[in-house]
């Protein structure tokens, strides 16, 4: 009978961190293989070696590179995929000899454990059990001695290998985080801590549990003494301290048309650093509720009000995120906030504004590529402007042949827009031409349909809803699967 093959976590160094099952499968085994670099010190064994007994048969499994380079014909990875081909198939041999192989892993196994590229080898062809243990991520918060994630806060992991951008963008936009694998990608961390704005919180932990353990604020470690294994922290946020400033910031952020799915990163990482939240209650609704934030909802016909409430905040030391729905510069809360800070006593205050996706460009993409060529985005509402001034743009864009995105197309006080829009349009466009229907984008009560203007219901149009008018060149196409999609060709024709 073939033996057994054991994935055994060791914990995060101390090897009173090990488990009791860990000990057990360590005593059973016949073999027990670790890895190390060429070198030939290996951690994992350092761990295990009072375990060790002297019958046992030690496979060490030398990377034949790590950092280095290589002049293997496949490169780092041809390199690394002989070495595991050849280190399971040594493992395979005891396993058909009958004997039980425990194979070393600092921290756990499967957690990027260098044991998972024998598992994957193995594990289909004989009895396999992996024993869990304690991660370096568990060891450094522990050793912090600070939460790392409390309620409903989100734990990113990520490794230090990232591209900076990367690395930027998902510590932005999580609640916690640990960047693993440091060493010479430390220099790339440190920067992407600092311009996702995450740097002033960022804990540092080195060798966890091990003798030469080292715990600092990251910003003031050096880059030239941080090992492979260190890594970087931000804790739990719920109690942290909001910092005192003597002057804040305001933050325009758009949360899309709908949900979580729709916000950028960059507004996850806005939302989350805010002290206040302001907005139109409705849109405040689709963020998540953080502890120690305070949400200032109100009407959705008082944006002046919002914007100098939100800016007379920021000259409190607040930094403060007005939120908008769709993207916020588009007939949206942004030039709100601009009108106001455009006054003398708001020209010290800092106001930033993060793009979010609009309404027209996430209905396109429902319907196919309708503004896959120049168009014109016109709202029909008249609070602000005249309809006459409505009317002449919409002969204006019409007349041009270009696709239009109608915003605001009606509401329960405003009723006959879209009736008027319709019958100016037929006077230069074909009652077959293609109109997307798009109500509540990415929201519960989505409903996307293609319609002809001439057939243009406005009984069916409301706040929710936006237009998109197809131009001459404006195409529809059945799929097989009975779908419609519409889409405006890249080129137009020659007159």
């Amino acid at each position: 009978m073939s033996g057994k093959l054991y994935g055994v976590g060791l914990g995060p160094g101390d090897p009173s961190l090990m488990t009791v099952r860990a000990v057990e499968v360590i005593a059973e085994a016949d073999v027990v293989a670790y890895h190390s670099a060429r070198h030939g010190r290996s951690i994992a064994r350092s761990i295990a070696a009072q375990h060790l007994r002297p019958d046992h048969i030690e496979e060490p499994l030398v990377y034949p590179v790590t950092t280095e380079t290589t002049d293997h014909a496949g490169g780092y990875r041809g390199a690394m995929e002989e070495f595991y081909a050849e280190a399971s198939a040594r493992l395979a041999a005891h396993l058909d000899a009958g004997r039980t192989v425990a194979v070393l892993a600092e921290g756990d196994p499967l957690f990027y454990g260098s044991y998972m590229h024998m598992h994957k080898r193995l594990a289909d062809r004989y009895d396999t059990e992996v024993v869990p243990g304690v991660t370096s991520v568990s060891a450094a918060a522990a050793r912090l001695g600070a939460p790392l994630v409390e309620g409903e806060e989100v734990l990113t992991i990520l490794p230090g290998t990232l591209p900076e951008e990367e690395l930027s963008a998902r510590l932005a936009s999580t609640d916690a985080a640990v960047v693993m694998k440091l060493g010479r990608t430390f220099p790339k961390v440190r920067r992407a801590l600092e311009s996702s704005g995450r740097l002033g919180t960022a804990r540092y932990v080195e060798r966890a549990t091990m003798s030469k353990e080292r715990i600092a604020e990251l910003a003031d470690v050096d880059s030239e003494s941080v090992p492979y294994f260190s890594v970087a922290v931000l804790p739990s946020q719920v109690d942290a301290e909001r910092p005192v400033r003597d002057r804040g910031e305001v933050v325009v952020v758009g949360t899309g048309p709908a949900g979580p799915l729709w916000l950028t990163p960059e507004t996850r990482g806005a939302l989350a650093a805010a002290d206040d939240l302001v907005g139109y209650t409705t849109y405040l609704d689709r963020v998540a509720e953080r502890a120690g934030q305070a949400r200032h909802g109100s009407d959705n016909r008082v944006e002046a009000e919002r914007a100098e409430f939100a800016l007379q905040l920021a000259m409190r030391g607040r930094r403060v995120a007005v939120v908008s729905g769709g993207d916020p510069g588009v007939f949206a809360m942004a030039t709100a906030v601009l009108e106001v800070a455009a006054r003398p006593e708001y020209l010290d205050v800092s106001v930033r504004v993060l793009p979010g996706v609009t309404a027209a460009n996430a209905a396109a993409a429902r319907a196919g590529a309708p503004l896959g060529h120049d168009y014109a985005t016109v709202s029909l509402s008249d609070r602000l402007k005249p309809w006459e001034v409505i009317a002449e743009r919409l002969r204006a864009a019409a007349s041009a042949d270009l696709v239009l995105a109608l915003y605001n197309p009606g509401s329960r006080s405003r009723t006959w827009q879209v009736g008027k829009a319709r019958e100016l349009l037929l006077e230069y466009r074909t009652p077959d031409t293609p109109v997307v229907v798009a109500r509540d984008v990415g929201g519960s009560g989505e409903r996307v349909r293609i319609v002809r203007l001439g057939e243009l219901d406005p009984a069916e149009v409301d706040m929710r809803t936006i237009l998109l008018v197809g131009s001459s060149q404006t195409q529809v196409v059945r799929r097989g699967d009975g779908e419609e999609i519409v889409w405006t060709p890249r080129r137009y024709p020659e007159s």
